[in-house]
């Protein structure tokens, strides 16, 4: 989930609770990650993190289950904010490589289990070599999963064959975290998405989602074709851009990205307007394509 800023680029609850209800009720999104890196978390404080936790907790209640990001490439921080999550009322912890420092493998290990350890939330690896550069190997998942609340993995390391090897020979769970993979990881034996794309067509994710559980693939491959210009500018521009521009358009406004992250230029607004009504979304706030100016 995104975090909304107002006018003046600080953090915005009210209408982080307001966007939490929409994705929830409306777009039937069972889950949100909240600080997440869609969330902008390199740029919130840790205050900022708390309190947007806590706006989002209240506003969704048991309705949905509200994951936390807390890793960071400081194993004390990512604890601190762990430890601050749990008591923010997360539902569970979504825990990142650790990026920049690219340590071995028996750091990545003693990295997520000394968080894991930290509080009785169940934790969610997140591995994203492209971000972090170091991968968890296949072998350092499999011992990740015999600690009790190590229990699930997003994926965006995008080897399906190793995927396959960890969900065949563990009890971790895995969603897909790289939306243009969910219907292929689905076809491993994933459960679900860490999806950016859920933000406008998290009905239609739900919809290919249940239509592959119950064995009709031809009515879930549609709904994946269908999709393709909104994976298509999503890449295009990056997460937290599109997603606030895809809101902006669709009628929500969840304010600029932080820097370094820049606002969305009008030819990328242009771009993604254009994706948005290809995948046949109805743009409630189409002038958006030509009221943002880049800045």
């Amino acid at each position: 989930m995104v975090t909304p800023f107002d006018t003046d680029g600080n953090l915005d609850t009210a209408l982080a609770q307001q966007l939490a209800c929409y994705l929830v009720d409306r777009l039937g999104n069972d889950g949100l990650v909240v600080n997440g890196t869609t969330g902008e978390s390199p740029t919130t404080t840790d205050e900022e993190k708390e309190r947007l936790l806590r706006a989002v907790s209240e506003a969704v209640g048991d309705r949905a289950t509200v994951v936390a990001g807390a890793g960071t490439n400081d194993t004390a921080h990512s604890v601190e904010l762990a430890r601050a999550a749990e008591k923010a009322g997360a539902h569970g912890l979504l825990v990142v490589t650790p990026y920049y420092s690219k340590p071995p493998q028996e750091g990545l290990y003693s990295h997520f289990t000394t968080v894991a350890d930290a509080t009785e939330l169940p934790v969610m690896l997140y591995d994203i070599p492209p971000r972090s550069v170091v991968p968890i190997q296949t072998e350092t998942l499999k011992r990740l999963a015999e600690h009790p609340r190590i229990k699930a993995v997003k994926d965006s390391k995008h080897d399906l064959f190793a995927g396959s090897d960890v969900i065949a020979n563990s009890d971790l769970v895995y969603y897909s975290g790289e939306d243009p993979l969910n219907l292929p990881w689905l076809s491993t034996g994933a459960v679900g998405f860490v999806s950016v794309v859920g933000h406008v067509v998290g009905d239609r994710l739900r919809q290919m989602l249940d239509a592959h559980e119950s064995g009709d693939v031809a009515t879930a491959r549609e709904i994946h074709y269908g999709l393709l210009p909104v994976y298509r500018s999503m890449n295009f521009v990056g997460g937290v851009i599109f997603s606030k521009t895809a809101l902006r358009l669709c009628g929500y406004e969840t304010g600029q990205p932080r820097l370094p992250l820049p606002s969305a230029t009008d030819e990328q607004v242009r771009i993604i307007a254009s994706d948005l009504w290809d995948a046949g979304l109805v743009l409630v706030n189409p002038d958006a394509a030509t009221e943002v100016t880049s800045r």
